[in-house]
């Protein structure tokens, strides 16, 4: 059988014989109909991308509809493309349902299938595959199917193209709709795909190994399995896949060194195996395949051989040497690459200078974070019309920038963090329009910060932890989303057009010198979900802070902040609920984490951000230090994503809120040094995520609760210094209140009872609580027996006198 032949991108020949086969059509219909029902249009059913499907027109000059032609019969007319990527356009995801799919199934001649960019939950159909058996091409990428791939994939004879990449929900999303992703293995019957060209199934949750079926495909030409969980190693025979371009293996977790029969692809083009766990030195026969321009090896644990004398014969356009435990200075043979636009050779050992070669070579991305290079940068370098992601992080520069910084205006992401600049941050960086993140944090720039365009880019800054001095700079972009200014010397008061920031979501100025009351108008930066004002000499009430609903973190500790804690604080959405989509913050934050030079730094603990801890899963509140009073407010409890609570050090009084046993997520509490009464609530035990419970110098009594993690909870200093705490936690046994019972028979056994000592305690406590008991029996018993003659007099006296008044 001659196999159908697809040319792609599709160019069909419309001619005016065209008619689309009517049971094509009602599929059509059919499937359009099941998609507004499943995604409940109403006013928004223009959001929709397919108008034209209607009853009164020919289907196949239809929108996204592809159709065969054919002068000579119009019975062979058949619909053999359709174009359904990116249907539904909205804010919010809306999750549409595999089922929706079933009638196009039955429009047998289907070559081309695009189903990708439409958050299509559930299973992928398999009779998508059982229906469809002469698909070519098919796209199903950046949606979230779940469950394994079904087997009768591996009857597609003619698939060529196949795309399920991207296919995992991510946040809350994913735990709201209790889905997880593709999963589950490779099986070994992919090999059954012998017509296969490209093979895309990254960014899902595959595991297990790369099938050795895969060798079947001799006409495989990509193949894509990246950011999955696969294991073991690369099949050796690889090689023999001869007509490979594309390899791309990074971020799983496979072993073993780098297949040496690698050095048969001679067609090979790109090679990413970055991110595993790869060991051994990297094969220099690499550098001579001619073909090559894309290499990426970093973050493994392979190593280079200082000792070789490199000579490419390849002539290189990206190449990642990442955690390659390169020494020395920067490579030399690198110069040699003359088509180069990517450097990564960040997290090694290189010493020495900028080199001045690198400067003249003008890159796109240079990426040198995490070495010891030193001394100062080169102008030459931003005379570079190029260069579009420079990165230097944590290294030992110094010196002032160079002035001319503003000329290298294709700069969108500017990182020199953790080293030793000195002088003013210079103006020209404002002439940058294209900038999109500038962190310039943890230096030791000085002066006032020079006005940003408002109509600029930026939108990513961070200049904390200088020397910086002046007002708050408020002149930056329109398009600000993150400001951290913390750790520097600003002072005064809150300037009023913070206000004018309007897309800020993150504002830092902690461990500054600002003073005065805070502002009412903090209120109207309703976009804010991270604000941290810790450690300046703030005051007043803290009431306007509450009508931030979207707060997820707010830290106001180490101020002189008075009144109470808001009873609205209950009310801030942002604690209450994770966002269903991700925030701007995270889209600005995944970029940058490709480069891993992002590190957020709370509490003078460093916690670098990675695709499973981003500043969207955080939600904490912090209040401590300052001079708050009244009773903490019982709302507190309705914070159920509140991973952190801290109102320490306050003059808080009353009681602790039973309804903090909803605070669910709730991984630390610290109430200490206040003036908290009562007892600790029992509810506190159904907190399964707490770690940390810290309720020192108040005026507690009672029983510390047990079960659940307040059993782990054992060290004496967060219970210390309260008037009346007992319990196993501080070994101290709770006094008993003796309670009338019977004399014990000899069956009985001893008088004394588990039951009574109350179930949790040590047995190291059992002989004291028994002393305990037995010396209050032994003082109340001479008491009773004087007492009740007595009382038998009065009770007669009393008597008496009622008869005698009868």
């Amino acid at each position: 059988m001659v196999k159908p032949i697809l040319v792609l991108p599709l160019f069909i020949f419309f001619t005016t014989s065209l008619c689309c086969p009517d049971h094509h059509k009602q599929a059509l219909l059919g499937f359009k109909s099941s998609l507004i029902k499943s995604i409940n249009f109403s006013s928004d059913y223009d959001n929709l991308s397919l108008n034209s499907w209607n009853s009164s027109s020919d289907c196949c000059y239809w929108e996204s509809v592809v159709c065969s032609s054919s002068v000579q019969s119009k019975k062979s007319i058949s619909v053999i493309g359709l174009h359904l990527d990116s249907l539904v356009s909205s804010l919010e995801p809306i999750p549409i349902p595999s089922t929706v799919l079933f009638p196009l199934f039955s429009i047998r001649s289907l070559m081309l299938l695009d189903l990708s960019f439409n958050n299509i939950v559930g299973e992928v159909p398999a009779a998508m595959f059982t229906n469809l058996r002469n698909l070519v091409r098919l796209e199903m990428m950046n949606n979230n199917f779940t469950g394994s791939i079904p087997s009768q994939l591996f009857r597609s004879r003619y698939l060529q193209y196949l795309d399920m990449s991207n296919n995992m929900l991510h946040g809350s999303l994913r735990k709201e709709l209790d889905f997880n992703s593709l999963s589950g293995s490779i099986p070994e019957e992919i090999g059954n795909l012998t017509s296969m060209q490209n093979l895309t199934l990254r960014g899902n949750h595959l595991s297990g190994t790369i099938p050795s079926s895969v060798l079947n495909m001799k006409d495989l030409k990509v193949l894509d399995l990246r950011d999955n969980s696969l294991s073991a190693e690369i099949p050796a025979d690889i090689g023999n896949l001869t007509n490979l371009s594309t390899l791309a293996l990074s971020n799983n977790m496979l072993t073993g060194g780098i297949a040496s029969s690698l050095k048969k692809l001679q067609k090979l083009e790109t090679l990413r195996l970055e991110n595993n766990l790869f060991s051994g030195e990297i094969p220099t026969w690499l550098f001579d395949i001619r073909s090559l321009k894309d290499l990426f090896l970093g973050g493994n644990k392979l190593t280079w051989n200082i000792e070789v004398e490199l000579v490419p014969r390849c002539n290189l356009s990206q190449l990642s040497l990442k955690a390659c435990s390169l020494t020395g200075t920067v490579p030399e043979w690198i110069s040699t690459q003359t088509d180069l636009d990517f450097l990564d050779l960040s997290q090694n050992m290189l010493e020495g200078p900028f080199p001045r070669w690198l400067a003249e070579m003008d890159l796109g991305s240079i990426i040198l974070s995490d070495n010891k290079l030193s001394g100062s940068l080169p102008h030459r370098l931003f005379e570079s019309l190029s260069l579009s992601i420079f990165s230097l992080s944590r290294n030992n520069f110094s010196g002032q920038l160079p002035d001319n910084i503003g000329d290298a205006n294709a700069i969108m992401m500017l990182m020199l963090a953790d080293n030793n600049f000195s002088g003013q941050v210079p103006s020209s960086l404002s002439e940058i329009y294209r900038l999109i993140l500038l962190d310039l944090s943890g230096n030791r720039f000085s002066g006032k910060v020079p006005p940003f365009k408002p109509d600029a880019f930026l939108a990513f800054i961070d200049l904390s932890s200088n020397e910086l001095t002046g007002e708050v700079p408020v002149s930056f972009s329109d398009e600000t989303k993150i400001l951290s200014l913390g750790n520097n010397k600003f002072s005064g008061k809150l300037p009023r057009n913070l206000t004018n920031l309007e897309q800020l979501e993150h504002l830092d100025l902690h461990d500054n010198n600002i003073t005065g009351v805070i502002p009412t108008f903090l209120s109207q930066m309703s976009n804010l979900q991270v604000l941290n004002l810790r450690n300046n000499s703030l005051e007043g009430s803290i009431e306007s802070v509450a009508n931030l609903s979207n707060l997820r973190i707010l830290d106001l500790s180490g101020n002189n902040v008075r009144g109470q804690i808001p009873v609205k604080f209950g009310s801030l959405a942002g604690m209450i609920k994770t966002p269903r989509s991700l925030s701007k913050i995270s889209d600005i934050v995944t970029f940058s984490i490709e480069f891993n030079d992002l590190i957020v730094t709370w509490k003078k603990s460093k916690q670098g951000l990675s695709g499973s801890s981003r500043l969207d899963i955080y939600s904490l509140l912090d209040l401590s230090r300052n001079q708050l009073s009244g009773q903490i407010p019982t709302s507190l409890g309705q914070l159920k994503s509140l991973k952190l609570l801290n109102v320490s050090y306050n003059q808080l009084s009353g009681n602790i809120p039973t309804s903090f046993g909803d605070l669910e997520s709730i991984e630390s509490l610290d109430l200490s040094h206040n003036r908290l009464s009562g007892s600790i609530p029992q509810t506190l035990s159904k907190l399964q995520q707490l770690s940390i419970l810290d309720v020192s110098n108040n005026k507690l009594q009672g029983q510390i609760p047990v079960g659940g993690q307040l059993d782990t909870m054992n060290d004496p200093s967060y219970y210390a210094n309260n008037s009346g705490l007992c319990g196993m936690q501080i070994q101290v046994s709770c006094p008993m209140e003796p309670s009338p019972s019977p004399k014990p028979t000899e069956q009985e056994g001893t008088w004394f009872s588990w039951e009574a000592a109350g179930i949790g305690y040590a047995v190291g406590l059992f002989t004291s609580t028994i002393l305990c008991l037995s010396w209050s029996t032994l003082r109340l018993l001479p008491q009773r027996t004087r007492r009740h003659p007595q009382r038998r007099h009065n009770v007669r006296s009393r008597l008496q006198r009622q008869r005698g008044l009868a």
